[in-house]
Parts: C-alpha cells; sequence; structure tokens
C-alpha cells in the first residue's frame, strides 16, 4: 500500500492506497476503509504502421543493381559466400595478399562479415564496389 498525507482545508488526512482492481480501488482514509469506483477512460487506439522496406537499388535503366555469378576462366575467384551488400573493399589491383588477409567486408542480415583472401597472390581484378548488393556465389575478386 503506498500512503500519502494531505492538507485539505487546514485538515490532516492520511491516505493509503491498496490494490485496484477492475477500476475499483481500496483506500483507507485516516484508518477508515473505501472502496472507491474509478472512472475508466478509453484509451485512445494507436495503431502503429510496420516500415516498409527500401526498394534494391537500381541503374538508370530500371534493372537492380545485382553483381550475379560470373565464371572466371583464369585465376583463384574469392567470392561471397552469401548474399549480402559490399560494405568495403580493403584491396587494389596489384597489392598482394595472404590467405587469412581480409579483402572485403560484406554486410549481411544486419552483420558485418570479413571476407578473407583464402588464397596467397595479387589481386588481378576486383569485381565489386562499395555499396553493391551480391548475391551468394557472386566473385568479389579474381587472385593470380
Amino acid at each position: 500500500m503506498k500512503e500519502y498525507k494531505y492538507k485539505i482545508n487546514g485538515n490532516l488526512y492520511s491516505v493509503k492506497i491498496g490494490d485496484i482492481d477492475n477500476n475499483l480501488a481500496k483506500v483507507e482514509v485516516n484508518g477508515v476503509p473505501y472502496k472507491v469506483e474509478l472512472e475508466k477512460q478509453d484509451k485512445p487506439v494507436t495503431i502503429v504502421s510496420a516500415p516498409r522496406p527500401s526498394a534494391a537499388p537500381r541503374t538508370e535503366s530500371g534493372q537492380k543493381v545485382i553483381n550475379k555469378p560470373r565464371v572466371q576462366t583464369g585465376g583463384i575467384s574469392v567470392e561471397a559466400p552469401l548474399p549480402g551488400v559490399v560494405i568495403s573493399v580493403n584491396v587494389k589491383v596489384g597489392d598482394t595478399v595472404k590467405a587469412s588477409d581480409t579483402v572485403a567486408v560484406l554486410e549481411a542480415m544486419k552483420m558485418e562479415n570479413a571476407i578473407h583472401a583464402g588464397h596467397d597472390g595479387t589481386v588481378a581484378s576486383i569485381a565489386v564496389s562499395t555499396g553493391d548488393s551480391v548475391l551468394q556465389g557472386a566473385v568479389l575478386l579474381t587472385l593470380e
């Protein structure tokens, strides 16, 4: 029970408020118990609309900007392990990389995933840029 002290017209009142059940409150004023019925107030219903997902980026011709898996004829391809958006490309053409080096960062399912080279070599070509959407298996870059 919560207890409050009120002074009304010079008179001191000790008010204890107990349980409230179905708009009926148990109140004690100066030791005398009362059951007080509370006025029901209809609360306005707030309708929350779910945000709409944003549309995939498109080129000037209206086609979606998605890199599809490509067949490479030479070199070692570093592919996207899952679909996502390229956050950064950490190498340039001509850079020498080791197998454990992070060559790109891919955002998928609200998580950033470091993409490693997987093999030692030199970057021969880069097939994506920052902001590109890629599918699983899409070639990100090629090593020689």
